[in-house]
């Protein structure tokens, strides 16, 4: 009889894995790897699962999850505070507790799902910020007990995307991330309508911030107990700026953000949307009416249902902008 990931996955698609592992601390961890664990089958460790697409009825593998859930303050100064969290603890339980501390720099990624692990591995971002530039070091455990801590610099951040995502380290779970917050007023205001929204209170504090943050995701993105999905499916593509001038003359209104000289992000959503996807549906799934870049599961379906409506949402984008978007959300 294997364990069912049901709950383990916000896209709500129903598979079963031969075992399902948790850890509390780093010693735990170290107990299943003496137990022979890994060695047993394959392995995954898992967060809460919400940037994941399960594409499988059955996995003869061993699913790990941490349950690592400690927060500890390491270092203070005037400036800056430094904070240790355990892979376990949830995102954005993390980010409140930083507003309620009156630590800046999280605020923009509220109401993100899944756990403080998983967020460095994907280097989540919102609003103008991503998770790399608040982390200073992530403390690591490999399958042969190797311990090893990785500065930020080491991790290789780019956009939704890490050095832990490579295969090579598949070996290699998260015990606990670092983070460097400011204490002193610091915001990121300028991406969406942010300031606009702001401009409903009567000041700007890290509490309104985080409301109006909140405010958005809710009204753009569907309640995983309702719409069974994992957020934004694909990444936003960044394009050549010569591609996107050409772009732009064909479609003037095509939204854009400068990465740097050379290059422009643009948002898929809207690709999607101008695509016509906005609200379809397909068989078992469809694409959120609110909310084109999210692909939801409206009950019953199962992950290779998915991959096809998304493969056929790519190839609709390519066919008509010549711009390949490729899935945030990890397959498995």
């Amino acid at each position: 009889m294997g364990v069912s990931l049901l709950l383990h996955n916000t896209f709500g698609i129903e598979a079963e894995a031969s075992e399902f592992l948790e850890y509390h601390s780093e010693d735990e961890l170290r107990h299943w790897i003496s137990e022979g664990v890994f060695r047993r089958r394959p392995y995954f460790c898992i967060g809460q699962g919400s940037n994941l697409l399960l594409t499988r009825s059955r996995y003869d593998w061993t699913f790990l999850h941490s349950a690592i859930r400690s927060l500890e303050v390491t270092k203070e100064s005037p400036e800056h505070v430094h904070v240790r969290v355990g892979s376990g603890v949830v995102w954005d339980d993390f980010v409140q507790y930083c507003v309620q501390n009156g630590w800046y720099g999280a605020e923009n990624l509220s109401l993100i799902p899944g756990e403080v692990g998983a967020a460095s591995v994907q280097n989540i971002g919102a609003y103008g910020v991503e998770v790399k530039d608040l982390i200073d070091s992530v403390e690591t455990l490999d399958v042969q007990g190797v311990r090893r801590v990785y500065q930020a610099s080491e991790c290789a951040y780019v956009y939704r995307g890490s050095i832990f995502k490579s295969p090579s380290m598949k070996s290699v779970f998260v015990l606990y991330v670092n983070f460097r917050l400011s204490k002193q007023p610091h915001y990121t205001l300028d991406y969406g309508n942010v300031r606009q929204e702001l401009e409903a209170y009567p000041e700007v504090t890290l509490e309104n911030v985080r409301r109006v943050i909140m405010e958005i995701r809710k009204r753009k993105l569907p309640d995983p107990a309702v719409w069974g999905n994992a957020g934004s499916f694909f990444k936003n593509p960044v394009i050549p700026r010569m591609q996107y001038e050409r772009l732009l003359a064909l479609f003037p209104q095509i939204p854009s953000y400068d990465v740097d000289a050379e290059r422009v992000k643009v948002p898929a959503g809207w690709l999607i949307e101008q695509a016509g996807w906005k609200g379809k549906t397909w068989g078992k799934v469809g694409v959120h009416d609110r909310q084109a870049l999210v692909l939801i599961n409206r009950g019953g379906a199962s992950g290779s249902e998915v991959v096809e409506l998304a493969e056929a949402i790519q190839k609709s984008v390519s066919e008509r902008f010549g711009i390949d978007i490729q899935p945030e959300v990890n397959y498995l």
